[in-house]
């Protein structure tokens, strides 16, 4: 199968082969400025995220792939379940707004306490030199999501070979692809 390819590949010539990369790098900036897009219109910098610990269980399990929002004028009341990135840290925690407190009498500037479902105590540990969580520090608030769908993220994360193996298949496919 892969001989085929790869055969198919040295009879192409120079300026098909450059015509296909050219096409593969579109489909590549087509992909990003649909998230783009995407984190333009749910006002987040990450519209979709995946769950990757069972601090949330029984409301979300890992590998569940959520759907965020952040609202500009809505504040975050309690219950609802957000997603925040603590400054200075690379992965985001998905947890439950368990307390929220306003300042200056306006809605939209807020503290905010959270905790995991699954978890015994709020993250007041988790927020470092913080007492609580501003709304700067929400990527966003969970809107819907698809159980098990991000587990493919998961194995790519925990197992690179794959993810390699995966983008040099494409890669390929997509350099000997005639249409």
């Amino acid at each position: 199968m892969f001989s085929e390819e790869l055969k198919a590949l040295r009879r192409m010539g120079f300026r098909q082969a450059l015509l296909q990369a050219l096409n593969f790098c579109n489909v590549i900036a087509s992909g990003l400025m649909m998230w783009k897009g995407l984190g333009l219109l749910t006002n987040t910098e990450s519209p979709i995220v995946v769950v990757l610990s069972g601090s949330m269980e029984p409301a979300f399990y890992r590998g569940d792939l959520l759907f965020l929002t952040n609202p500009v004028n809505e504040p975050y009341q309690v219950g609802d379940i957000t997603v925040y990135k603590i400054p200075g840290e690379d992965i985001p925690i998905v947890h439950r707004v368990i307390e929220s407190h306003y300042k200056v009498d306006t809605p939209l500037v807020q503290d905010i306490l959270t905790k995991g479902d699954n978890n015994k105590y709020d993250d007041i540990s988790l927020y470092k030199r913080m007492k609580w969580l501003e709304r700067q520090h929400v990527v966003g608030k969970v809107r819907g999501f698809l159980p098990y769908v991000g587990y493919v993220t998961i194995a790519m994360n925990d197992f690179p070979q794959i993810k390699y193996a995966l983008l040099g298949l494409m890669g390929l496919f997509a350099l000997v692809q005639r249409e």
